[in-house]
């Protein structure tokens, strides 16, 4: 049976369990989190094991990267099931700070990003995001010092926005990309699925097929744009309002006008009903 992980929700408690390992020599790993754990989170939690004697899991729904019309208090809360899942993972320690813990009265300060974060994808549609995101998972990095922060790759865009600040800031993280857990049907897991009806959940593979079937395409010599183009078509066709279909090099998220020696990205957003669907590969 697993051992119970240290549950810490104030500064000195997490400090005094993580300095506690430092003085042991012993190294940790982050992986940070909003909760309503699936596999792919577990995947990560496996990933810093590999690569550290400690491992911490946070648990905070960042209220800052939510718009107002977004879905801050729907957002799937499962504490109880989150942390039996980390229990048997063997997670060392849950960080769990509430809201005022991160953000307390007077808070003033914020992580401006750049570079990555402002390449006409999720910023078009989601302005104040990686400015959210990038100061919470700032802020964590700050709190937990960890050696190894561990994210999935399913979001891109925001993996590469936290690589580029924890280097440009010298946060002293390495930060690693995991890859994409998904479905047996190829759906990226996520913690917005349990949003989907039957019917709008038999749907969205298509956003993986469409994605493979024009990363094929494109390594035979089709043309991009027209490729790009047959992919937005048939995304639509299948009930989804498509926000975007792009390639973009991989490392700095710009586009591309040719396919050819740079590491390509195919991203994709979508939204079936109410539920909005992110999802990328590599071609």
């Amino acid at each position: 049976m697993s051992r119970a992980p240290v549950i810490a929700r104030n500064l000195p408690a997490l400090r005094q369990t993580l300095d506690d390992y430092r003085a042991k020599g012993e190294t940790l790993g982050l992986v940070p989190t909003m909760g309503a754990l699936h596999e792919g989170h577990l995947a990560l939690v496996r990933e810093a094991r590999r690569r550290c004697q400690r491992v911490a899991v946070s648990i905070f729904v960042n209220p800052t990267q939510f718009a107002p019309h977004e879905d801050f208090d729907a957002y799937p809360r499962t504490w109880d099931s989150d942390v039996a899942k980390l229990t048997a993972e063997g997670v060392d320690v849950i960080w769990h700070p509430d809201v005022k813990t991160m953000y307390p009265s007077g808070f003033a300060s914020r992580i401006v990003t750049e570079g990555p974060a402002v390449v006409d994808l999720e910023d078009r549609f989601r302005p104040h995001f990686f400015g959210g995101v990038a100061t919470v998972v700032g802020k964590l990095f700050i709190q937990c010092r960890p050696d190894v922060a561990v994210f999935g790759e399913k979001d891109y865009q925001q993996l590469r926005v936290v690589t580029q600040m924890a280097r440009d800031l010298d946060l002293g993280v390495n930060v690693v990309g995991l890859e994409t857990v998904r479905e047996t049907d190829g759906l990226a897991m996520s913690s917005r699925n349990v949003y989907l009806s039957a019917e709008e959940r038999a749907t969205a593979p298509v956003l993986y097929r469409t994605m493979q079937e024009t990363a094929a395409r494109l390594r035979g010599g089709g043309d991009l744009r027209a490729t790009l183009a047959e992919g937005t078509s048939r995304i639509s066709q299948a009930g989804f309002a498509v926000d975007y279909f792009e390639a973009r090099h991989a490392e700095t998220l710009q586009p591309i006008t040719t396919f050819g020696d740079q590491p390509v990205r195919l991203l994709v957003a979508a939204k079936i009903g109410t539920t909005r669907l992110i999802d990328n590969i590599g071609a």
